[in-house]
């Protein structure tokens, strides 16, 4: 005998109640049709997550509670466990509802809440003390919520010694690089101690800096994933486990906690087969290209935007964005706009162009040098006697900007910034210039994984031209200027603002060749002096381990400088 269990991997929108209610219930439809008798939605699904301060506003929460009210009614013939924020005695839960025969049957609070990186949860939530055990016609499960299952001091454990053998995970984990494989490890090592089978259920979706990458799965008490769900889209995820793999009595005493009986139907003796698929693990820059086309996508249409405009340069950053923009938007939602100075290259107007023309991609052409030289008029008597140098090279940024805003505010076009993460990081970046508009879309992608992402693009379909990725970085902004006239090379430039800026590591953990050790305290010095410029810039999507934002709060007025 089996049981047939799923896991529905849906795009929740924070503080889209009613959408949320209604996209489970769209889901739980499909779960009935394929025969499921218990079927987990992510974390939060209800209220979408993070929803931060909108838990401060107690209409929130009793719309919440209500929606869940309201679903639970529809939820006849299944199981369904669902995530929604639970109100008790003035304090808030982190929770899962059970949901079956029209009512909610039970309630299980988050036990251990995440409060480093992304996460704020203590800020909001109250831990939950109790688990809970949850009986279906002779089947035990328990369910746990996200970091739960992190950790042995979770609720896992306790609710394998109280008799079960199966567990629901229910997760809204953001993704970053290699996540999937920390998330397998985490669960692996909980079966590995209690010999359960999980079935892990992952939200997916753009949530401002946030994406979620599903890959839901289904792992066996040997540690196998035996179902995996699709990486960045909605999915419903199916296994039939055998009953005998998951029965257990009571193995050594546990705390106490609650045990809640089911009424619902029988579970059937036979089923449809549930159809083969599979589903195939993504490369390193694959998996990151699909992360920041879903952050781009969800955002711009999540925030009620039809169309992008993006500044083209002729180099890498600008074309690997509208690259992006052009995937994820489709090519008649970007507009181009090209705004040569006196220092841009011939080179630059043919790439950026013939790229344009490669994505079918409207291209506008807006020279600058007039409005430049407007600029220099009107400063002239304040510069006098003065030498050029970066202002005026910033004020060409800033027309830029303006340019771009511009086109915004007459046709409601997002802009999307095209700075990656090593300019972000060491300032090389202008406030009001290439730093203006609405999202950066490469903001947490260091230079050297621009490059990559930009050959596997090209890859799947001709796109960007091949001099845009040989030639040498240049912002063009005075005659013969490259990056590595005040940056070093980004090969080496990238490991040293990995180690610093993601791994925290001191002076003396990342000094070596081929970087001298005043060339890395430089380094560091200009990521410390630019803190002020990213608290500026707009929100950017997350693919490393630790992103500037919400996972890295420095400090801008600070002496601070360690062994420097």
């Amino acid at each position: 005998m089996t049981i047939r269990i799923g896991a529905a991997q849906i795009n929740s929108t924070v503080g889209d109640i009613t959408g949320n209610k209604n996209k489970i219930l769209d889901f739980l439809k499909r779960a009935r049709g394929s025969q499921a008798d218990i079927v987990s939605f992510p974390e939060l699904a209800l209220t979408g997550y993070p929803p931060e301060d909108l838990l401060l506003k107690t209409a929130f929460i009793k719309d919440n509670l209500k929606a869940l009210r309201d679903l639970a009614r529809q939820v006849k013939d299944i199981v369904a466990i669902v995530g929604f924020v639970d109100l008790k005695k003035g304090a808030l839960y982190n929770a899962a509802a059970v949901l079956s025969g029209g009512r909610i049957q039970g309630i299980c609070h988050k036990q251990l809440l995440p409060n480093y990186g992304v996460f704020d949860e203590k800020r909001y939530f109250t831990a939950g003390v109790e688990p809970v055990l949850f009986h279906l016609n002779g089947v035990t499960f328990g369910v746990s919520i996200c970091e739960d299952i992190w950790f042995r001091t979770g609720p896992t454990n306790v609710l394998a010694r109280m008799g079960t053998g199966l567990i629901f995970n229910i997760n809204a984990s953001p993704y970053h690089v290699g996540k999937i494989t920390l998330r397998e490890e985490a669960v692996r090592e909980r079966i590995r101690e209690s010999s359960l089978t999980v079935c892990y259920t992952n939200l997916v979706g753009g949530q401002d800096e946030l994406v979620f990458d599903g890959q839901s799965f289904i792992m066996n008490r040997e540690g196998v994933v035996v179902a995996r769900a699709l990486p960045f889209k909605e999915d419903l995820l199916m296994a039939d486990i055998p009953v005998v793999t998951i029965k257990r009595g009571r193995r050594a005493p546990a705390r106490s906690g609650t045990q809640v009986f089911l009424s619902a139907p029988s579970l059937p003796k036979s089923k449809d087969p549930i159809p083969e698929t599979e589903v195939h693990s993504l490369g390193p820059a694959a998996e990151i290209y699909e992360a920041l086309k879903l952050g781009l996508h969800d955002y711009v249409v999540k925030n009620g935007f039809k169309k992008t405009v993006i500044g083209l340069s002729g180099g890498i950053d600008s074309a690997l964005v509208a690259v992006l923009a052009a995937d994820a938007l489709g090519s008649g939602n970007v507009t181009c706009v090209f705004m040569p100075s006196r220092y841009t290259s011939r080179e630059s107007f043919e790439d950026a162009e013939e790229l344009a023309d490669n994505l079918s991609l409207e291209f506008l052409e807006v020279p600058i040098d007039d409005v430049y030289r407007s600029y220099i008029g009107t400063l002239g008597a304040h510069f006098r006697g003065l030498k050029e140098d970066i202002t005026e090279e910033n004020l060409q940024a800033r027309i830029r900007g303006n340019l771009l805003m511009a086109l915004s505010n007459k046709f409601g076009w997002l802009v999307l910034t095209t700075g990656n993460k090593s300019e972000m990081s060491v300032g090389y970046a202008t406030l009001y210039g290439d730093m203006a508009g609405g999202f950066a879309v490469i903001k947490d992608v260091p230079k050297t994984v621009v490059y990559e992402l930009s050959v596997y693009r090209n890859g799947l379909s001709a796109a960007i031209p091949e001099r845009i990725l040989t030639k040498e970085p240049t912002a063009e902004l005075k005659p013969d200027q490259k990056d590595r006239d005040t940056l070093p090379p980004y090969e080496h430039l990238d490991p040293i603002l990995r180690a610093y800026v993601e791994e925290d590591k001191e002076i003396d953990e990342i000094a070596g060749p081929p970087m001298t050790m005043e060339e890395i305290k430089r380094v560091l010095r200009m990521v410390d002096l630019s803190e002020y410029k990213r608290r500026q810039s707009p929100p950017g999507i997350k693919i490393t381990p630790k992103a500037f934002g919400r996972d890295r709060r420095m400090p801008i007025t600070n002496k601070y400088r360690g062994g420097r």
